[in-house]
């Protein structure tokens, strides 16, 4: 049987439980020993290699804190029947980035700010370092 390759809701799901998990500032051993399961497999769901099963995904959702549509919110949509499904190159980039250890520290001390003027002069700056970036290239 040849080995299957994770699709795209598999990598989104896998992304979406690395987050939490990194939001909470937990390790893929501890969340392992809640779920009974070796830290390896929790890389192997966190990577997409490995399907999460419905009631793996509820355990995940408890264990997590998150509702169940936590893990499929902003999902890419379902390959059709035709398989004309074409992933979205900035959905799945701006997941994995989320699901890094830069974008956990970015999104949490960026929801910290409550001074929404002040958040925007935040977003505005890094919009100007990419247009710079960009004017170098």
């Amino acid at each position: 049987m040849a080995k299957r390759s994770p699709n795209q809701t598999d990598k989104f799901v896998g992304n979406r439980i690395r987050m939490q998990r990194m939001v909470l500032g937990k390790s893929q051993e501890w969340l392992g020993k809640k779920l009974g399961l070796t830290f390896q497999q929790i890389q192997k769901y966190e990577k997409g290699s490995n399907r999460v099963g419905a009631g793996r995904l509820q355990e995940l959702s408890y264990v997590l804190g998150v509702p169940i549509d936590f893990f499929f919110d902003g999902a890419p949509p379902p390959r059709q029947a035709s398989g004309s499904y074409e992933p979205n190159p900035l959905s799945e980039h701006m997941a994995e980035f989320m699901a890094s250890s830069e974008g956990v520290r970015i999104a949490a001390a960026f929801a910290q700010i409550n001074d929404r003027g002040l958040r925007r002069a935040v977003v505005e700056m890094i919009e100007e370092f990419v247009r710079s970036a960009k004017k170098k290239l």
